[in-house]
C-alpha cells in the first residue's frame, strides 16, 4: 500500500494528518496482519505530530503557502514514512542532544524520532527539497 497527501504548512491540519495516517494504517491492516494496533497507533501519532509540527515551525516558520508533502508505504509489516518540506533545512552536524540537567529547551524532537522509529534518516536538499524518512517494523501483539 501507497498513499500521501499535500497538506498546508498549518497546524490547524494535525488532526487532518493524523487521521490519514491511522486510517491509511486501519485500512492497509487488517485481522491477519497481527499487529498491536494500540501500541503502533500511539507510536506513530507521536512520531507524525513531531514531524509535521517541525515542519510547520520551523522550516516553513511564517510560510504557511507552502504544502507538506506526506508519503506512506507499508508492505507486509514494514513501515517507510516520509515528510518532505521546502525550507532552508536542518543541520545535522549542529545537532546537541539533549541533557536533562542543561534544561535544554529545544532538541527533543530528534531523540524522539530516533528512538521510536527503528531507522530515521534526514536528507538535506533533494531537489530543493528536504526529506525526513523514517522505517519501522510493525510489531506482533504480545501472547
Amino acid at each position: 500500500m501507497r498513499t500521501e497527501l499535500h497538506v498546508p504548512s498549518d497546524l490547524q491540519y494535525i488532526g487532518v494528518v493524523e487521521a490519514w495516517l491511522l486510517g491509511s494504517l486501519e485500512v492497509a491492516l487488517n485481522q491477519s496482519d497481527q499487529v498491536d494496533w494500540s501500541r503502533q497507533s500511539s507510536r506513530l501519532r507521536l512520531v507524525l505530530v513531531e514531524a509535521y509540527s517541525n515542519v510547520v515551525r520551523h522550516a516553513h516558520r511564517d510560510q504557511p503557502n507552502l504544502p507538506v508533502l506526506l508519503k506512506l508505504e507499508l508492505k507486509d509489516r514494514d513501515l517507510h514514512l516520509e515528510i518532505w518540506d521546502q525550507g532552508a533545512g536542518f543541520d545535522l552536524d549542529e545537532y546537541r542532544s539533549p541533557v536533562p540537567e542543561e534544561h535544554q529547551e529545544g532538541g527533543y524532537g530528534w531523540l524522539i524520532l530516533t528512538r521510536l522509529m527503528d531507522k530515521v534518516e534526514y536528507h538535506l536538499q533533494v531537489n530543493g527539497q528536504n526529506c525526513l524518512r523514517m522505517e519501522a517494523k510493525l510489531a506482533k501483539p504480545e501472547a
